[in-house]
């Protein structure tokens, strides 16, 4: 078997690995919600038709759709592909979803929704069975998929710039292993020669003409091409395909989001965060009190942000430092085992507890639920210096998570932030306002998500205004 064929059969046993977890994932999850199904319309089998093989298998196959349709949208299934907390809070966090549907679901089934507290209760132990059995096979299968297939052999292509991708990349030991770098002045047939020995090849920061040739090279050649793309790459990534002429022509309209779209975003912000303030009512007051008797300080900080069209406003957080922690007036985030932060604070951050009181902001209009974190002035300013595109990101109103909180980290650089909240910008949709908050009550389990800066960032930052 020559590589390519080998590489192909590589390739399509992982995916049918990934199809065979999302069906025992779903037909479980299906199989238990039955059983409870099952035991309710027994007891309440009133007019003898729940019972019917038709109400009980279409019962059971709209769990079993909605669980395969959210459990996809919420990465439940990427087995091998992501982490393995993520893929344990993907499973519990899909159940969770599709049981609450469900009791809906089944008041319209029975017709009688006086039922709902009654599947509200059921539903919840289900779900717990079924997180537990499903967060056990989870592990069970992503380890078995580590030891059938091992990590790709990766050569990473450098160019001038050296930057940490490397590091990065090599952090995720069960997936990839670098084994080789090489400069890409090197000549082609070099290059090529190298190549051929690996299983994907890391393109890291190229010239855009040196891309390019490389990019067609490991087309050629069947190769895996992983990349990093220019802030240009992202601008132009959903750009529309005309067909009007005889040659390919491609519109990018730079138009940012419709009226239609910032109306329902704008329903939708008030919406939540309306419902989300009364709810979380107790824990305010739980936080509050918390803050103010520790050391009898203010229990909410403000702070200047920027945010659509660089707009200045004040930002509200609980206060997890202590009192004056920048009394120089001068811009100090938070470092790693940072000893102005109180001991609540601690906890609060830890929780992300302190950003809650922005869905004030939020209900004034300041602020969206999504979207780019909002920058406080002097750190635009620096980041302006650093990447000029910087300000890009402002084409949004800043929002209470995003795009780069959920896939990057506190301490993520300028550039990669940029590129992170173009990406959502670019690519806006409803729908994806929703997988990110989805996104983000699953990173709460992540603790590299909340890494402080280091104290040479920190001297950077604070030298911003010197």
């Amino acid at each position: 078997m020559n590589d390519n064929a080998s590489n192909t059969f590589k390739k399509n046993s992982k995916y049918l690995y990934r199809f065979a977890c999302e069906a025992f994932f779903s037909l479980v999850a299906a199989v238990i919600f039955f059983c409870f199904w099952y035991e309710f319309v027994k007891e309440h089998n009133n007019t003898g038709s729940l019972l019917g093989l038709g109400n009980l298998g279409m019962a059971t196959g709209i769990y079993l759709i909605l669980f395969v349709i959210i459990g996809r949208w919420l990465h439940a299934f990427k087995v091998g592909v992501e982490r393995v907390a993520n893929i344990l809070a993907s499973q519990v966090l899909t159940i969770f979803t599709v049981n609450i549907i469900e009791c809906f679901v089944s008041c319209a089934i029975t017709g009688q929704f006086r039922f709902f507290f009654s599947f509200m209760e059921i539903y919840f132990l289900a779900f717990i069975v079924q997180s537990v059995i499903n967060c056990i096979f989870a592990v069970i299968m992503i380890n078995a998929y580590r030891r059938t297939f091992p990590p790709l052999n990766i050569i990473e292509v450098y160019g001038d710039y050296r930057n940490d991708l490397c590091y990065k990349i090599n952090g995720i030991r069960y997936k990839y292993v670098i084994k080789e770098q090489i400069s890409v002045d090197e000549d082609e047939d070099t290059i090529c020669d190298h190549i051929k020995s690996y299983d994907a090849v890391l393109l890291n920061d190229l010239p855009a003409h040196k891309k390019n040739k490389l990019v067609k090279m490991c087309y050629k050649m069947d190769k895996r091409v992983y990349f990093m793309p220019k802030i240009s790459d992202i601008l132009v990534k959903n750009s529309e395909e005309l067909n009007l002429i005889d040659t390919p022509l491609f519109l990018n309209r730079n138009s940012g989001i419709t009226t239609q779209q910032l109306f329902m975003k704008r329903f939708f912000d008030i919406v939540l965060s309306f419902s989300a303030l009364v709810i979380l009512s107790p824990l305010f007051l739980i936080t509050a009190l918390a803050i103010h008797l520790e050391d009898g300080g203010p229990v909410f900080f403000r702070q200047e942000r920027v945010t659509i069209g660089g707009r200045r406003f004040m930002i509200l957080k609980f206060r997890s430092m202590i009192v004056d922690a920048e009394k120089d007036g001068r811009p100090r985030p938070a470092g790693e085992k940072d000893d102005r932060i109180t001991k609540v604070g601690s906890i609060i951050r830890a929780i992300r507890v302190d950003e809650l009181p922005q869905l004030i902001n939020i209900l004034a209009g300041d602020m969206s639920i999504v979207g780019p974190r909002p920058e406080r002035w002097e750190h635009v300013e620096k980041y302006t210096q650093e990447v000029p595109e910087f300000p890009f990101r402002h084409k949004m109103k800043g929002g209470l998570t995003g795009y780069a909180q959920v896939y990057g980290k506190y301490n993520t650089n300028a550039l990669d932030k940029l590129k992170l909240d173009l990406l959502y910008i670019t690519n806006y949709s409803l729908l994806l306002d929703l997988q990110i908050i989805f996104e983000t009550i699953k990173i709460l389990v992540q603790k590299e998500s909340t890494e402080g800066f280091t104290d040479e960032a920190r001297k950077d930052m604070h030298d911003a205004d010197v």
